[in-house]
């Protein structure tokens, strides 16, 4: 008779011999640490897919390397609304006077955003329609999203000369035009006649929010349909070598002495920049991340005293087998490693459950465009966790049945 410990495949064996011999019961005490894997697994592939998908949609619709300068900014609250409500507005002069001085920008331009309420061609109409004023500069800094599928886009001339022409998104051309290309044909904004002069590629729609029901016309003309008193949005780009930083310093300090702003004055304008927006969306995804950690501990925990309750069953109900090995030389850590690998085994396979529906869940809800990345670090640690529950939550268990004495043991019916 051996006296060594017994091997840990062993231990294995028996544990996924008695999870068999209890399919049912196995399955309904897997549930809290499957609904919880399930959770936290799906809700970092979420996160993680929805950081790159609007980091990516930040860098096309603002530039990997450049800099908004603007009347409001990132606002987050409603105090922060009404303060910055005070600030003066961005004009064509600030515009002019950067350009002269600002000399450690590369290229910048104009931005400028109004809506109308609709826009008719024929009988079809469309609602929401968003008017942009765009430089000809603003495609080739890498911002505003431009991606032109036929015709061109507002060039240099257009602007100076206050040309009727715009540009338009992918729904103008599909809702209006039945999908024929509208370049050269004429529509009208606000009873004024327009010239179409390139079409871009669909562009799809970023948090619910659509973005292919656009018009671009040059700034000046812009400025003349929705009145000069509009604040604008000013993109520049730094020169090679030169750092955002540094430029956004430069025009501070340009910007400050034109609204003749005293040094204990806060700023009258903002800055917004992809890098800022990322990491707000990044602080908003983290709350997010914590209270779904808060509901996955619950269920973690809940799921681990349902174990733990099951393990004593098992206990009581394998009493006799017990008494039986320990007065054939079983030690107290061979009884003790079986129903710890036992309940580490059954909470893990939980975890492994949990993470298959995740991903499979996931899959589908790809199809409908919800963005997700399931990123390892989440997996590892969905498993870790899971596997940990039944190690914890069956120490008790594995104790009680390690320290029986096995005359008494033998005794049980």
């Amino acid at each position: 008779m051996s006296t060594g410990a017994m091997p840990f495949r062993e231990a294995v064996r028996l544990a996924v011999e008695a999870l068999r011999a209890h399919k049912l019961r196995s399955f309904l005490t897997l549930l809290g640490v499957v609904f919880g894997v399930m959770t936290v697994v799906a809700v970092a592939a979420v996160i993680e897919g929805m950081n790159i998908y609007v980091a990516q949609t930040m860098e096309d619709e603002f530039g990997a390397n450049t800099i908004i300068l603007d009347r409001y900014g990132i606002v987050l609250g409603l105090d922060e609304w009404l303060r910055v409500q005070k600030n003066k507005i961005i004009t064509l002069d600030d515009y002019r006077d950067l350009r002269e001085r600002a000399n450690l920008a590369q290229e910048m331009g104009i931005r400028l955003d109004q809506s109308i309420p609709y826009l008719r061609q024929g009988g079809t109409e469309l609602t929401n329609v968003s008017v942009i004023g765009y430089s000809p500069t603003i495609p080739a800094m890498g911002a505003g999203n431009i991606s032109v599928e036929d015709g061109r886009f507002i060039v240099e001339s257009d602007d100076e000369n206050r040309a009727n022409v715009v540009f338009v998104g992918y729904k103008i051309r599909e809702k209006l035009f039945g999908g024929a290309n509208p370049v050269g044909r004429e529509i009208r904004i606000l009873g004024e006649p327009f010239r179409i002069i390139g079409v871009s590629k669909e562009l799809g729609s970023f948090l619910g929010n659509d973005r292919d029901t656009f018009i671009v016309v040059p700034p000046s003309v812009h400025l003349r349909m929705f009145g000069p008193r509009q604040s604008l949005a000013i993109v520049l780009q730094p020169k090679p070598g030169v750092t955002l930083e540094a430029l956004e310093d430069q025009v501070r300090g340009i910007m400050r002495a034109r609204h003749h702003l005293r040094p204990e004055q806060r700023d009258d304008f903002a800055f917004i920049g992809a890098d800022a927006l990322k990491d707000l969306w990044r602080n908003l995804t983290g709350m997010i991340a914590v209270v779904a950690l808060g509901v996955v501990s619950i269920s973690l925990v809940v799921g681990g005293i349902v174990i733990m309750n099951i393990m004593m069953v098992a206990v009581t109900e394998r009493t006799r087998e017990i008494g039986i090995r320990k007065s054939l030389g079983a030690r107290r850590w061979d009884i003790l490693s079986q129903f710890l690998v036992e309940s580490s085994l059954l909470s893990g396979t939980g975890g492994v459950l949990g993470l298959a529906i995740a991903w499979v869940g996931l899959v589908i809800a790809g199809q409908f465009g919800l963005p997700f990345a399931m990123p390892i670090w989440a997996v590892v640690l969905a498993l870790v966790v899971s596997t940990g529950v039944g190690l914890i939550f069956g120490i008790y268990p594995a104790y009680r049945a390690a320290n029986l004495d096995p005359i008494v043991a033998l005794r049980n019916e």
